[in-house]
């Protein structure tokens, strides 16, 4: 974000062929975030992401150690992840799948992990070669699609729930927008890859958050916010600089991203509705498996339930 009014700046100075080379470069290179991108291992090995991840801490756990294994996760396959909750600003899903903070390449060797976000950061000038370097893709189409078809090892984290998740980001709450969306199961099925569940535990703990009824102008403001940018304007706090005072910070509270067990679908390149319904059916049923068998472990009820909205 500094960088784009310097350069705009620049423009007018004799540096001016700087900034003229980058967004000569920029048109020509702007099909690469639906390409595989170009991710750097030396950005995904900041220190700056370790001391994000002690703030909280933040970390990855594989379900069920006894029957699942690194070898589950084969470099011979393709994987479709989904990401679960959203949160408001899915800080388990970055440090896990988009740095080596938490030891990602350790814990699955062989599995390159993309995390999919919105298409449109992908056309701002720099905000898309750090987040390509990061790893991270677009979510559009064709941009999964490469990811799927060319190579194995690949694996693709989509938020399933989206933006529109975010205002469900509330404190000792368990809901998640999946009971219609099936678009990632149909790509799944075209492509033969693997779904394997995710769940975070914490997300949703490390923000307050005001919530607005649907028939106030506030409501109608965000709805009205994201049909433009993609996102909601949702009116969060947490923790000041200060202990016992109020600000931005988030709660320093534990993050963990438990991975599920994979399942295997089938190659279909046309899959039927009925057919999308039963993996989605399987898909809902493992993720609620997941859920239910470390819920506990990680702060939360006995009597919590997941609620598919």
């Amino acid at each position: 974000w500094i960088l784009q009014p310097l350069a705009i700046y620049l423009l007018f100075t004799s540096w001016w062929p700087l900034p003229a080379l980058y967004f000569a470069w920029f048109l020509l290179d702007w099909k690469t975030p639906e390409q595989g991108g170009r991710r750097s291992a030396w950005v995904r090995n900041w220190c700056a992401w370790t001391h994000i991840r002690d703030y909280f801490p933040i970390s990855v756990s594989v379900s069920s150690p006894a029957s699942l294994t690194t070898k589950d996760l084969s470099p011979e396959h393709n994987y479709l992840m989904g990401v679960h909750p959203h949160g408001l600003l899915t800080f388990g899903a970055f440090c896990n799948f988009c740095t080596e903070a938490t030891g990602f390449s350790k814990i699955f060797p062989g599995i390159t992990p993309h995390l999919a976000t919105l298409s449109w950061f992908f056309k701002i000038p720099f905000i898309r070669d750090y987040l390509m370097a990061k790893g991270v893709c677009s979510v559009s189409q064709p941009a999964i699609e490469y990811l799927l078809s060319h190579d194995t090892g690949n694996l693709v984290g989509i938020v399933v729930g989206g933006v529109g998740e975010a205002l469900q980001s509330v404190p000792n709450t368990t809901r998640l927008i999946l009971q219609k969306r099936k678009g990632f199961v149909r790509m799944a099925l075209q492509h033969g890859a693997h779904l394997v569940p995710t769940y975070t535990f914490g997300e949703t703990e490390v923000y307050d958050q005001v919530l607005f009824h649907k028939d106030s102008f506030m409501y109608k403001f965000q709805s009205y916010f994201r049909q433009i940018l993609g996102f909601y304007f949702c009116i969060f706090y947490g923790r000041g600089f200060r202990q016992g005072s109020t600000g931005l910070l988030p709660y320093p509270l534990p993050i963990v991203t438990v991975v599920g067990e994979p399942l295997p679908l089938p190659k279909i390149e046309k899959p039927s509705q009925e057919m999308v319904d039963k993996y989605h059916a399987l898909y809902m049923k493992a993720l609620t498996k997941l859920f239910d068998q470390h819920k506990t472990q990680y702060g939360c009820p006995e009597t919590q339930k997941l609620l598919f909205l």
